[in-house]
């Protein structure tokens, strides 16, 4: 059954860095495009960054330059590697494909906070 888990979140000051992993089973991995979503308190899930199979990696503005994406093909792993941490990152973190979606899991809590 293709499921989604995701896992390494906790609580961090700011400044501070975790790295989130991403397991998917089935042939989920087998797409193109996967991402790093997140939901922050009272705000709909927002796609953060994303990642082709050939390792192409794209960000959204706010933040780029402190998380970086990667995955392993073969392991059917994604990561999240979040430096610079902010308060306004605190959100539940989940992965998903891009163009196709599975059954999302129960993501990972970030918080930032001093």
């Amino acid at each position: 059954q293709e499921q989604l888990v995701e896992s390494g979140g906790g609580l961090v000051q700011p400044g501070g860095s975790l790295r989130l992993s991403c397991a998917a089973s089935g042939s989920i991995f087998s797409v193109n495009l996967m991402g790093w979503y997140r939901q922050r308190p009272g705000k709909q899930r927002e796609l953060v960054a994303w990642i082709g199979r050939g390792g192409d990696t794209n960000y959204v503005d706010s933040v780029k330059g402190r998380f970086t994406i990667s995955r392993d093909n073969a392991k059917s792993v994604m990561y999240l590697q979040m430096n610079s941490l902010k308060p306004e990152d605190t959100a539940a973190y989940y992965c998903n494909g891009l163009q196709r979606y599975w059954p999302w899991g129960q993501g990972t809590q970030v918080t930032v906070s001093s």
